[in-house]
């Protein structure tokens, strides 16, 4: 007598790396790295794991795309043409606005040293560079301090945002911070004391893109 239990339907004819990448991103902005296993990936994509091993040979071959994917999803269209400043902005935005929207992808950032996705990332920050006319000696210096600030802050923004439980209210949990800035021992900490009342109120993105412009502005003058 036939089972009533049916399997899920199998689609590995339709089974292709991008599907699976796409997949393995969703599952990684809900349970994190921990919890990435072919076996969830396969039950996500109503396949078995050995469907996607013929795409991908293991996990760190899957995260590195999976990285990747958001990565080059945040850079600019190849066709825009907006000013050197703005195209740096840009890009720098989009980088922010990827590992904050993907945490767990600043980590993979950090470990891919000069490996895609990072020296995507980091062509488009040298022409740039090369377009504000820097000289060709400083081109790697200029391209350098762009490309290690911009995955600095994003990346460390993007550890604040998994420390803080889901759902907690930002202005609150930063206030809480202030309070205890407040309280430290002015003798060493006489900065920090100082702008604690500044911290509730600032703004990570616009604090981010401020930084990028003091670097622009020392890229330009030293031209």
């Amino acid at each position: 007598m036939p089972s009533s239990t049916r399997r899920p339907e199998r689609r590995q004819g339709s089974l292709s790396r991008e599907r699976i990448v796409s997949a393995a991103v969703e599952l990684l902005d809900t349970v994190g790295e921990g919890g990435l296993t072919f076996r969830a990936l396969a039950e996500r994509l109503a396949t078995g794991p050995g469907a996607i091993y013929w795409h991908l040979t293991g996990k760190a071959e899957l995260l590195a795309a999976a990285t990747e994917s958001v990565v080059l999803a945040a850079l600019p269209a190849e066709d825009a043409d907006p000013a050197p400043s703005e195209a740096v902005r840009a890009l720098a935005l989009g980088v922010f606005d990827a590992l904050d929207a993907h945490p767990w992808a600043g980590a993979q950032l950090a470990r891919a040293s000069w490996k895609p996705p990072l020296l995507r990332v980091f062509e488009h920050l040298g022409r740039q560079v090369e377009a504000l006319g820097v000289p060709e000696h400083a081109r790697f210096t200029a391209a350098s301090a762009l490309l290690n600030y911009i995955l600095g802050v994003a990346g460390q923004n993007a550890v604040n945002a998994r420390a803080v439980e889901p759902g907690t209210d930002r202005s609150a949990f930063l206030g809480a911070v202030a309070a205890e800035w407040a309280e430290l021992d002015p003798g060493r900490y006489a900065f920090v004391r100082g702008i604690a009342d500044r911290l509730p109120g600032h703004d990570d993105r616009a604090e981010f893109l401020a930084g990028i412009d003091l670097i622009l502005a020392g890229i330009t003058a030293g031209r």
